[in-house]
């Protein structure tokens, strides 16, 4: 077969993602085997991959894809969720293209454009994964609004409320004025800002209604709500105000006399000591509104606008009003002074240029607490692993311990809508359909059931449901636990076993999982958390759309392949930690797909050359290899274990550049017209074929292609699914004589090159050794890899040689040429100094009672065995020198 000069990623990617979809590898039903599953942590419908859902992707399909060649019954579940506020903006952006406003459409046609919508641009994440390599279940594809989902959504909400843990009522909440729309605390990002503090001053009256001519100063960051205050407060032990009890403040601009309370809320060192007091617009005046009694005044309307209760400015943008309201203020001679003051204000995460409101709304609420205390100790005494758990379980329990109720209420017209009916009176009927609501209200009003006239009595809620109410149901829903409780898929993948995820949704998800899945299933809804790390910039910056800074990844996997894409976001990517994105470790990875297809086509080379041969020349590579493979199994055995798959690639990656490609087949590769022998030969390909097991599930395409290229397979060989073997115990002594044939071979090439000897200059090694045996199984390689054209063993040193030290031996290269031994001897001098120096440090170590004391007797041992071979290597090379100048 005439193969390409380099891998072409795209064609192979092509071919092998078909090739496995009709095979069904990706398919998973109930059988004998233990089960494994994952989840998809569900990508907006609205959106496209970003590069950190491709660090999340790629992970979940590394463990997919190892836990399927591991011989158990791997399911990844794919799915979207409907994202109830960006895909609802979508929709009206494209309804506005159109000339047709949201307003002039009832519900129901309004929803038809939404599913359209959804059916048009919701499958392109979908073709991104797969182009990524994810190997999902492509027939368990779930939407958060499917019609089984909407009814798990409707169930848990009837069920919750039944329980009294989901109620309605008036609170203060988040509003975010661009979506009209409520939102939970968790959905208001906060960003620290330098703002302006306005200081005002507010004419006073006694209780008779006299004014006194006196003022007292105010400084507030929001003067646009100023036409909302309903009393002014200061602290009861600030001596400056207590003359003023029983007076009252005149508000600016709209000469509403209110009271002046005395409340030690308020902080006498914070600006003036004196608190204008705002109860429809910040939720501690709200609470002080409450203890006072005082009148609740709406400014602002939802869309950010200021209300006809506004008085002045009605109609006019918050931000707008601000500017127009300190004019006036300086016009009237009422604005003191301006300061800038650092202050942190709170965005909406769906909308992040826009500024959230505290609003009073009467809305729908979750009580969390009840419901937190399990799922805080499922995960404080282990039931729920964490990883990276140091980092992480903190923020959980500060989470967990500091929960408030959750507003659940959006509105908004795309989503789950709330299954709550209300009469003309006022009154409230949960249910799961409108015909059991009207059932409760013909009961309630003493009716065994209703009749055909009675329909129409009620009204149902115009508000939909969060959309983190649906996806708290996902591990769940989608073996549809709650539609079809006990059924055989949820008995048998439930709990599923990792959830890989983002850090930034701790709470707004994996916790409030748990919560769901303790009260629904009563067990924990996954095994393990895996929380991977915030991708960012060369900068630092977090990588976002605003910024410019995001690539794209269908541009990135066309230049450089999928493999080499996976490659290099994961390369970069440290446990939990946050990763800085460089496309120079994509280039890295089309590197390592070349390195890997010239491996390959070098051992094919050997195909027609193979002999039946003895193989004694090849003996010591073939045993190093064996175990140097076992040895790196073992360790990805525990690296996959806690999660540390960045360092677990990086295991394959050298163990495949640097002891495969750079040694091994050095090693073996038969000199120029020789032959190979083919139990060497098939042992090669058989390595081969191991390290392509062990890297397939980081780099899917191009390890399936180069298998079936090493060798013809039979239908279903595919590397997909073919099992790993047991991890056997690599021969420790094995691996030493390995890594001393490198340590040599690189030191005699690095004196050959210093000293000016080319690489086919002949020359002749001498070795000087308290242990030959060890040298014994290396002679040939040492031989060959430093063409030498001879090597003897001596227990003198060879004079007008050159002479180098490695460990304990010196090295003697006899050349035709004589040498020139000054660069030797320098770096002879080098390494003695570095020796000294070395030496030093371990015996001032051990020369310290408190560390030989309090360190483990191996510690201890291990820096003694450190200064013995220290003084060796010192003996060493000071006889080298000496020698050297006599």
């Amino acid at each position: 077969m005439e193969l390409a000069k380099n891998y072409e990623a795209a064609a192979a990617a092509e071919k092998w993602y078909q090739h496995w979809m009709e095979r069904g590898y990706f398919r998973s039903e109930p059988d004998e085997r233990t089960p494994y599953t994952v989840v998809i942590p569900p990508p907006n419908v609205t959106g496209v991959l970003h590069m950190g859902h491709t660090l999340n992707e790629t992970v979940q399909d590394i463990l997919i894809r190892r836990a399927r060649m591991k011989g158990y019954n791997a399911c990844w579940v794919p799915g979207s969720d409907h994202a109830s506020i960006a895909t609802e903006a979508r929709v009206v952006n494209m309804l506005r293209e159109k000339n047709i406003e949201k307003s002039s459409l009832s519900r129901e046609e309004f929803l038809r454009y939404a599913f359209e919508w959804k059916e048009k641009y919701g499958g392109i994440i979908y073709s991104q994964i797969r182009k990524l390599g994810c190997s999902c279940d492509w027939e368990r594809v779930n939407f958060t609004m499917d019609d089984h989902y909407y009814r798990a959504v409707i169930k848990v909400f009837t069920d919750l409320y039944r329980k009294g843990l989901v109620y309605r009522g008036a609170r203060m909440i988040n509003w975010d004025p661009k979506a009209k729309t409520a939102l939970s605390d968790e959905e208001v990002e906060y960003k620290d800002l330098e703002g302006k503090l306005y200081y005002v001053r507010y004419a006073l009256e006694d209780g008779e209604g006299q004014l006194t001519g006196e003022s007292i100063t105010i400084a507030t960051q929001r003067p646009e709500t100023i036409m909302g205050d309903t009393a002014v407060c200061v602290n009861p032990d600030d001596e400056r105000y207590k003359h003023l009890s029983g007076h009252f403040a005149i508000i600016p601009l709209v000469n509403r006399r209110v009271p002046l309370i005395f409340d030690d809320y308020v902080d006498p060192s914070f600006g003036t000591g004196a608190l204008k007091v705002t109860p429809a617009h910040d939720i501690n005046d709200y609470n002080l509104g409450l203890k006072y009694n005082l009148e609740v005044i709406d400014t602002l309307n939802e869309d950010g606008t200021l209300s006809d209760a506004a008085q002045v400015f009605v109609g006019m943008d918050r931000f707008l009003a601000r500017e127009k309201t300190v004019a006036v203020l300086r016009e009237q001679g009422l604005l003191v002074k301006e300061e800038t003051y650092p202050t942190r204000l709170g965005y909406s995460q769906r909308n992040p240029d826009t500024v959230v409101e505290p609003r009073i709304s009467t809305q729908w609420f979750v009580k969390m607490r009840e419901l937190a205390q399990p799922a805080l100790e499922a995960v404080t005494q282990g039931d729920v692993k964490i990883y990276p758990g140091d980092r992480f379980m903190a923020t959980y329990k500060y989470w967990m311990e500091n929960v408030k109720d959750w507003c659940i209420s959006r509105q908004l017209w795309w989503g789950q809508r709330i299954p709550a009916w209300y009469d003309g009176d006022g009154n409230i009927y949960v249910a799961e359909t409108e015909t059991e609501a009207l059932q409760q209200w013909a009961e309630a009003n003493g009716k065994e059931e209703p009749s055909p006239a009675d329909v129409g009595q009620l009204r149902q809620d115009d508000d939909v449901l969060d959309t983190w109410f649906s996806s708290w149901l996902w591990p769940m829903e989608v073996f549809r636990g709650i539609t079809e409780p006990g059924n055989a898929d949820i008995r048998y993948y439930y709990p599923t076993s990792v959830l890989v995820t983002g850090q930034d949704i701790i709470f707004f998800w994996v916790a409030r999982m748990i919560m769901a899945g303790l009260e629904y299933e009563h067990q924990k809804p996954f095994h393990e958390v895996y929380f991977t790390g915030m991708v960012r910039d060369k900068l630092g910056r977090k990588m976002s759309k605003s910024l410019g800074n995001s690539p794209d990844l269908l541009q990135l996997i066309d230049q450089y392949g999928a493999d080499a894409v996976r490659f290099g976001i994961l390369i970069s990517s440290p446990a939990g930690n946050d990763l800085l994105f460089d496309e120079s470790s994509l280039e890295q990875g089309r590197f390592f797909c070349n390195k890997l297809w010239n491996a390959m086509k070098l051992v094919k080379l050997w195909e027609e050359r193979q002999a039946e041969i003895p193989d004694e020349n090849d003996n010591f590579a073939l045993q190093w290899f064996e175990h140097r493979l076992r040895e790196a199994s073992r360790q990805l055995e525990e690296l996959f274990r806690d999660f540390r798959l960045n360092e677990a690639l990086k295991v394959i990656y050298s163990l495949i550049w640097d002891d495969f490609c750079s040694w091994y087949l050095e090693w073996i590769k038969p000199a120029q017209g020789a032959s190979i022998s083919a139990a060497a030969y098939e042992r090669t390909v058989s390595f081969f074929e191991q390290l392509l097991q062990l890297l397939h599930p980081f780099m899917p395409f191009v390890t399936e292609e180069l298998y079936h290229l090493l060798r013809e397979r039979t239908e279903g060989d595919d590397l997909i699914v073919r099992q790993l073997p047991a991890v056997a115990e690599p021969d420790p002594q094995a691996l030493e004589q390995g890594r001393l044939a490198q340590t040599v071979i690189t030191a005699l090439r690095d004196a050959r090159n210093k000293n000016r000897l080319k690489p086919r200059d002949p020359i002749t090694l001498h070795i000087l050794t308290a242990q030959p045996a060890a040298y014994r199984e290396l002679e040939s390689i040492l031989v060959r890899q430093v063409n030498a054209g001879a090597l003897h063993y001596t227990d003198k040193a060879i004079t007008g040689s050159l002479t180098l030290v490695v460990d304990a031996d010196k090295f003697f290269i006899e050349a035709d040429k004589p040498a020139d031994t000054t660069a030797q001897r320098e770096q002879l001098q080098k390494d003695l100094l570095y020796q000294q120096q070395f030496l030093a440090a371990v015996e001032k170590k051990l020369g310290n009672e408190r560390f030989v004391q309090n360190a483990s007797p191996a510690v201890v041992e291990n820096e003694r065995k450190k200064k013995s071979d220290a003084e060796a290597r010192i003996k060493a090379i000071t006889e080298s020198l000496e020698s050297g100048e006599r």
